[in-house]
């Protein structure tokens, strides 16, 4: 039985390879995608390529119907609601552009609706949990200092794994209260740092003045005390969970859940929402709003003590 070929994106005839290096560049210098999101959309793309050699469809006359039939497809070679979701999004992305460079007069995918996806609620920490990580950890030595300070940094500003990974000393405004985060897109942010956690990096910073730093990594802050050079992700979630594991935490840990955390304990304080979408770095919005999905608590008082049906009859 012989493979089935698939096409290539680059030199199918169906959808120009010049219009694919356009798009590619419009979202690389006009939407400020990183190359691992560009590397996704490529994916993608690729399978609605194949989708569109596979059934004779042209992609300037491409129906509605068809974006239901490939979305079909997917689903029926075992792609998840969420995974369809994400491509269809980047099939309106590409549409779109279509639209705006004028090679479809009127953008098929307006109608396109994504699968229905439940709310994904993230796992949260409790304040004390997380402090019983932090007594957990041994800052008798380095590494425990600056693994502490890392836990810190995550709850205090709210960060995600990479954007930790990749801070520099040139990023640190301490005396202002104020880190310089680049995040997804390469878009720079500015967040708020707790004294705490200015101190917790003070008191790194007294141990790494001591490490042997390899070339090239001199501005990051956070770094291997045995190699010099910067922390990866795996290893910043491996030190993280055995953390949780000594604290005795039975959840499932990751560094993500200190930023879970920030948010979460933000919007049970009362915080803005839009001020935490901005800490957060989220370009939509309906991102943030899943931490309005957590409070539970709040929101149960919040009804108990204003419904009419809950209100004492006297």
């Amino acid at each position: 039985m012989t493979a089935k070929k698939t096409t290539n994106i680059s030199n199918s005839g169906i959808i120009d390879a010049a219009i694919l290096r356009r798009y590619m560049q419009y979202l690389r210098l006009e939407k400020s995608v990183s190359e691992n999101t560009l590397d996704a959309y490529s994916r993608d793309l690729q399978k609605l390529v194949n989708f569109y050699a596979d059934n004779g469809i042209d992609f300037r006359t491409v129906m509605l119907r068809d974006f239901d039939l490939f979305a079909g497809t997917l689903k029926e070679s075992g792609v998840s609601a969420r995974s369809i979701a994400r491509i269809l999004s980047g099939v309106r992305s590409f549409y779109h552009f279509l639209t705006l460079e004028g090679e479809v007069q009127q953008d098929p995918t307006e109608l396109l609706e994504s699968p229905k996806i439940g709310k994904h609620l993230p796992q949260v920490l409790g304040l004390e949990e997380i402090d019983r990580i932090l007594s957990a950890i041994d800052q008798s030595k380095p590494e425990g200092v600056r693994d502490h300070c890392i836990i810190e940094v995550l709850y205090s500003c709210g960060l995600r794994i990479s954007e930790l990974c990749n801070l520099k000393m040139s990023d640190l405004y301490l005396d202002e209260g104020f880190i310089k985060v680049m995040g997804k897109g390469n878009k720079e942010r500015l967040v708020p740092i707790s004294s705490r956690a200015i101190q917790e990096l003070h008191n790194w910073f007294a141990v790494r003045c001591h490490i042997r730093i390899s070339k090239g990594y001199e501005d990051y802050v956070f770094l291997s005390r045995t190699r010099g050079k910067a922390l990866s992700r795996i290893s910043l979630f491996v030190y993280i969970q055995k953390h949780a594991r000594n604290a005795g935490i039975e959840k499932e840990i990751s560094p993500h859940v200190f930023r879970h955390s920030f948010a979460t304990h933000l919007v049970q304080g009362g915080a803005n929402l839009r001020a935490i979408q901005e800490m957060l770095g989220h370009e939509d919005i309906s991102t943030t709003e899943i931490y309005m999905h957590l409070d539970t608590g709040h929101l149960r008082e919040e009804i108990l003590c204003h419904h009419p049906r809950n209100k004492i009859v006297k």
